[in-house]
């Protein structure tokens, strides 16, 4: 199953509301002062790559309206737009990212948008995600451990919803914590997909 098929699923997927992309700077304040990590400045809007002329222009307003923006495609056919801000400016990263969102909903390609990701980092150089999921209006963290292959730090994410449940709307379904491995900002070469070893059901 690929990526974009596990977050489809085979139920109706929650109303997309991208205006939750707003809380991320207060999630930020939180997770900082409870976990060390702080914003890196990067973030990404993730989509499965479409051909044809309505979304080379869709594409070229991203552009006119940000400047020249970073687009890595991976093997799996799904392209990550990169935005760099520095690091105390996340809520102009969270605007740019709301804007690359909204002009690709409103120009009809809301269908093969993913995820948007807010990379993080602490003193000892970890690296953390909050990855929001269009189709289902819900963050979800992931944390892959630095050095260790497709492996993730299940008690760091753990610990991640329960500082930020009063910041964002999370994602219930531990299922649905997908890794991104290789996702910009973050370590590891791989392309987003399911993998082995999803967050444990319970904290303990």
């Amino acid at each position: 199953m690929g990526f974009l098929d596990a977050i489809l699923g085979r139920s109706r997927p929650a109303r997309p509301d991208l205006d939750q992309l707003f809380g991320l700077p207060a999630a930020a304040v939180t997770l900082q002062a409870g976990a060390g990590f702080a914003p890196t400045g990067l973030g990404s809007v993730c989509f499965a790559s479409v051909e044809g002329g309505a979304f080379a222009r869709a594409r070229r307003e991203v552009a006119e309206l940000l400047g020249e923006v970073e687009s890595r495609e991976d093997s799996y056919g799904y392209t990550w737009l990169v935005l760099r801000h520095t690091p105390d400016d996340l809520p102009g990263l969270v605007n740019d990212l709301h804007a690359v969102n909204t002009l690709l909903t409103d120009a009809g390609f809301g269908p093969q948008l993913l995820c948007s990701l807010t990379a993080f980092r602490d003193a000892e150089a970890r690296p953390l995600a909050l990855v929001y999921l269009y189709k289902r209006g819900a963050f979800y963290p992931f944390a892959p451990l630095p050095g260790a292959g497709e492996r993730r730090d299940n008690a760091l994410e753990l610990q991640t919803r329960a500082l930020l449940t009063d910041d964002l709307r999370l994602e219930k379904d531990l299922t649905r914590w997908f890794p991104v491995w290789g996702a910009p900002g973050l370590t590891g070469p791989h392309p987003p997909q399911p993998g082995p070893n999803p967050p444990p059901a319970s904290g303990s």
